[in-house]
């Protein structure tokens, strides 16, 4: 499974390690991934996601009912 936010489609970068003495060498900057349980009141049912460290504090922050409203209308989940 690849290593995507499902709510906002964040993905690893690259760019180089750079040593002192100035040689570069390619390197992943990866994201913070979360494997979370939600529960849905509004459809009563349990979904899990593979969700960033931001996301869930946008979840923390305006309730998962909001930030699944807005991930839909993006198109980053078809859940």
């Amino acid at each position: 499974m690849s290593r995507v936010c499902e709510l906002t489609g964040k993905k690893a970068m690259v760019g180089n390690n750079v040593s002192h003495a100035m040689n570069r060498t390619k390197r992943r900057f990866d994201i913070n991934l979360l494997k979370k349980r939600f529960y849905i009141p509004e459809e009563d049912q349990w979904i899990t996601l593979k969700i960033s460290a931001s996301a869930l504090k946008d979840i923390n922050r305006l309730g998962i009912s909001a930030v699944l409203k807005k991930a839909r209308a993006k198109g980053f989940l078809n859940k």
